[in-house]
């Protein structure tokens, strides 16, 4: 009869383990992916490295499906916007963009990286362009806790918080 009510008991931890390794796994930087679909995990390989600080993009807003769309044009030389920027906050943007010129890259899908489901809203966004002379397009929008962390890091970017 004892090893009944201790095998429940048994349970709990080994769940309590596997919840927090879930967690645990989600828990990175991620890298924008080139779909931005829920179905699939960023890669956080490549650590955050300084660049030149040199971009040409536009970024396409979608607050919501109603919403008609925002579009932004980012023009940074050496870490500072140019006169032709039409952006929210382009010292913000190309700041970011010196700092981590990866952030818009697209990086392959990670399968062994589990994500929270969450929703963040219906916000999405695209950007298209060259950082640092490389052709770049990323999507972003909100709809698990992966591609909120992305949003997240490149909100200075997008021109938005998302609309949380």
């Amino acid at each position: 009869m004892r090893m009944r009510s201790i095998r429940p008991l048994l349970a709990v931890p080994a769940l309590t383990v596997l919840t927090v390794a879930g967690l645990v796994a989600c828990s990175g930087t991620p890298t924008p992916g080139s779909s931005g679909s829920a179905t699939q995990a960023p890669s956080s390989s490549a650590p955050a490295n300084s660049g030149n600080g040199n971009a040409e993009l536009s970024i396409k807003l979608m607050e919501t499906p109603e919403a008609a769309p925002k579009t932004f044009t980012l023009v940074c030389a050496d870490g500072k916007p140019a006169a032709e920027s039409k952006h929210p906050s382009p010292a913000e943007a190309c700041a970011t963009i010196m700092k981590n010129p990866g952030i818009l890259s697209p990086a392959p899908p990670r399968t062994d990286m589990a994500c929270t489901m969450q929703y963040g809203g219906p916000a999405t966004a695209k950007v298209t362009g060259s950082v640092d002379g490389k052709e770049v397009t990323a999507a972003f929008s909100r709809t698990d806790g992966c591609q909120i962390a992305m949003w997240d890091a490149a909100k200075n970017i997008l021109g938005s918080d998302g609309g949380v």
